[in-house]
């Protein structure tokens, strides 16, 4: 398994930008699928983006699509999650998850049980 830490995460007006930066330990990186997740207080914890091994195919939940935009960079070890013109409803603890299910397994059905890797979380708060 791969290590993950978040990092990025804070307090932001709504219509503002935030970052999240995950960045993963080990020389096998660029053979994982990589994901983001949010859980919202007393919610479930939801599907956010993920991206494929290679950064080619992204997918996004209805959401956040449009305003969110995941990314990787396999030679710093580090999947980015940029957060556009952001709402109090994207208030939440965000997740950075790895796996190496293939592609077409994780999507278009994401589910928490196909990442076996997980970071700590990182905290995003939307004031209005």
């Amino acid at each position: 398994q791969v290590q993950l830490v978040e990092s990025g995460g804070g307090l932001v007006q709504a219509g503002g930008s935030l970052r999240l930066s995950c960045v993963a330990s080990g020389r096998t990186f660029s053979t994982y699928a990589m994901a983001w997740f949010r859980q919202a207080p007393g919610k479930e914890r939801d599907f956010v983006a993920a991206i494929n091994w290679s950064g080619v195919n992204t997918y996004y939940s209805d959401s956040v699509k449009g305003r969110f935009t995941i990314s990787r960079d396999n030679a710093k070890n580090t999947v980015y999650l940029q957060m556009n013109s952001l709402k109090p409803e994207d208030t939440a603890v965000y997740y950075c998850a790895a796996t190496r299910l293939h592609w077409t397994t994780v999507v278009p059905t994401p589910r928490r049980a196909d990442f076996g890797s997980w970071g700590q979380g990182t905290q995003v708060t939307v004031s209005s």
